[in-house]
């Protein structure tokens, strides 16, 4: 770990007023929000109601939005510079935007998303790519991919993005974290740039469940209701097939414990699709179909991609032909120069999603579906793969189940595998927004312990427990320190601490992250942290004293160099920082 202040801090002016601090140039820039905003802003909620009445729900949270929701005064960039150019500022903010302030949280900023929010990568050639805290040298999924980033990095506590094809719930899956894509119809779309009308939701992300649900509470207006538990509990068994955790036998001893043996049922969900909608057929590009095992989730993303190009481009096609923007190759691609849907496709397509409704409600009566969120790991920063018609549709294909009945969806992050994020994902009928929100409260902690224990069996001698993986995040961190890069360090030793709270060393990495940021009140506190749990921990009091030393607590800072000299009595730094303040103030 490098040294916090010997060689990059250089003391101006000291006192609790203001301390100055210049650091020396990175060898490259690094991005404080991890590219995840587009323009940063302040929208602040209402004064709270004088008591007796219950303070706003989201009170104390703050959120961003992605760069496709309406704020008065802002330019809405939709992704795309020559959008920005030839539109003028929102005269009106969103109403999600407006609501979410009323009930107490606070906006900070618009974040980065697709071009035109088309893609599902989360590139973006003229923002720049958000960068995925979980897997920085794999993308973090689109369209919606700084929202997920701003959450996944602990920028906001939760944030909004839109979901046409997937584009809030695959950066989730991606970025591991909590992802809600509600059902069709149920929040209102007002000031919001449409990419397919008969698609778009806006969905949300947290961390915390219990923060996804209240924003729940807040966007859906729905009446209260007790909480009740699922009748049935249907897994796609086909789905996880290719999944090198045995992700289903983490469902299902989950759901076992919380609910009982008796809800459960098994299906293989490509043989149930081909038999309840059989207009699928019609659809079916004869190619192999290893991404779901099941040619009809296939055709049906295929159908989902035809439907909203169409719309998009009835919705946009008349700028794009005017404005002839500079467009990513990986958006070109899915506006050819003549795609006009005749009526009897259009009507096969409405066939398609009427079919699909009634299979799911009568699949989902009384319960949830589960199935991965995700076939396949997020690809590499700027594979030749992204651009391919084949990895929008596999990608996309486990999304159309929600997209094209309509149905709510929730993605919930398991853990990781091969330094990727895990995740499965819960659906339920349209309209049980507020029961499946509910139903993620129950089981969100246990599936996530019931994973943990699945990959300590699976590496057996090489188990991954709590422990091993806030080792791995702790390592994660470490290297993000030598790249400079102090934000995503502290993220990376927070959630080491989260997985394992009483190891001394995290404390301390992270209080060495945020003395690089010139954060010495948050440094203190770690460090003291990591004392209460090890008092030999030599760092520990080396940047204690460092942190006190810059908030002007010199007595305490030589207490802590001198004990750090007990500890270890050859120790340079500590004897160096310890004369120094004695010449000054003694």
């Amino acid at each position: 770990m490098a040294s916090s202040s010997a060689n990059l801090w250089v003391l101006l002016g000291l006192g609790l007023a203001g301390i100055l601090i210049l650091t020396k140039k990175m060898k490259r820039a690094v991005k404080a929000d991890f590219g995840a905003f587009i323009e940063r802003l302040q929208l602040l909620p209402p004064p709270q109601p004088a008591p007796p009445k219950a303070p706003h729900p989201l009170t104390g949270l703050s959120f961003a939005v992605s760069d496709v929701l309406d704020i008065e005064g802002y330019v809405t960039s939709f992704g795309n510079p020559d959008w920005f150019r030839t539109h003028e500022a929102a005269s009106r903010t969103s109403p999600v935007v407006a609501a979410l302030v009323d009930g107490g949280a606070t906006c900070v900023g618009k974040t980065v998303v697709d071009d035109m929010a088309l893609g599902i990568s989360g590139e973006n050639k003229h923002y720049g790519t958000p960068t995925n805290p979980t897997s920085p040298a794999r993308v973090p999924g689109g369209a919606s991919s700084g929202a997920a980033v701003a959450v996944a990095t602990n920028l906001v506590d939760f944030s909004l993005g839109i979901d046409t094809v997937g584009g809030v719930r695959v950066p989730a899956g991606y970025c591991g974290i909590l992802g809600f894509r509600p059902s069709y119809g149920i929040v209102s779309l007002s000031g919001v740039i449409p990419v397919s009308t008969s698609l778009d939701t806006i969905g949300w992300f947290a961390k915390d469940p219990s923060i996804l649900r209240r924003v729940g509470h807040v966007l859906l207006q729905v009446p209260y209701a007790a909480q009740r538990n699922p009748r049935n509990i249907v897994i796609a068994d086909d789905c996880f097939q290719l999944s090198k955790v045995p992700i289903s036998q983490v469902v299902v001893k989950s759901m076992e414990k919380l609910y009982g043996r008796q809800v459960l049922r098994h299906e293989n969900l490509g043989d149930y699709l081909n038999l309840k909608v059989p207009s699928l057929n019609a659809f079916n590009d004869g190619k192999p179909n290893g991404e779901v095992k099941s040619s009809s989730i296939r055709s049906l993303a295929i159908v989902m991609q035809m439907l909203k190009r169409h719309e998009f481009k009835q919705n946009h096609g008349e700028w794009i032909n005017s404005v002839k923007p500079s467009l990513d190759p990986a958006i070109t691609s899915q506006i050819p120069e003549v795609l006009e849907l005749a009526n009897t496709e259009l009507e096969k397509i409405h066939t398609v999603r009427s079919e699909l409704r009634s299979a799911l409600n009568a699949l989902l009566k009384d319960g949830i579906l589960v199935i991965p969120t995700s076939a396949y790991p997020p690809p590499k920063f700027g594979a030749k793969e992204i651009l391919s018609e084949d990895y929008l549709i596999k990608t996309s294909a486990l999304s159309s189940l929600a997209c094209m009945s309509g149905c709510c969806q929730v993605a919930i992050p398991l853990g990781f595998e091969d330094k990727c994020p895990i995740s499965v994902s819960l659906l339920a009928g349209h309209g049980s927004d507020r029961f499946l929100l509910d139903t993620l409260i129950t089981v969100h902690a246990t599936l996530q312990e019931e994973f943990v224990v699945a990959t300590k069996s699976k590496t057996s001698n090489n188990a991954v427990t709590q422990e091993a993986l806030a080792e791995l995040a702790k390592d994660k961190g470490n290297q993000a320190f030598k790249d400079k890069q102090w934000q995503q360090a502290i993220g990376f030793y927070t959630e080491a601490i989260k997985l394992n709270s009483s190891n001394a060393t995290y404390y301390s990495n992270r209080a060495a992250a945020y003395l690089e940021l010139g954060s010495f009140i948050q440094a203190e506190a770690d460090c003291s942290k990591a004392i209460d749990l090890d008092k030999k921990n030599v760092k520990a009091h080396l940047r204690r004293g460092t942190a006190r030393e810059m908030l002007g607590y010199y007595k305490e800072a030589m207490e802590d160099f001198q004990y750090a000299l007990v500890l270890e009595p050859n120790n340079k730094r500590a004897a160096l920082s310890l004369d120094r303040l004695k010449k000054l103030f003694l």
